[in-house]
């Protein structure tokens, strides 16, 4: 459960890397890289919104459980 969380938060960084250098990277005209660089934030996005429910689904169905700082450690 922990590796698919991990993955999915390193392809979520993936994304926004892949976005940031898109954006820093010129292009021949500005519709070259903005397309690219758009497609690369809205997968962000998407791989975040699914990221976060799967942790609710996830809370839901048991398989993790919300823990917290031990207090007096």
């Amino acid at each position: 459960m922990k590796t698919i969380i991990v993955v999915m938060l390193v392809a979520v960084l993936g994304a926004l890397a892949s976005a940031g250098l898109l954006m820093l990277r010129k292009g021949r005209a500005p519709d070259d890289t903005n397309r690219p660089m758009a497609r690369a934030l809205a997968l962000r996005v998407a791989l975040s919104i699914a990221l976060f429910l799967f942790v609710l689904l996830s809370w839901y169905m048991g398989w993790v459980k919300p823990g917290g700082v031990p207090i007096g450690s």
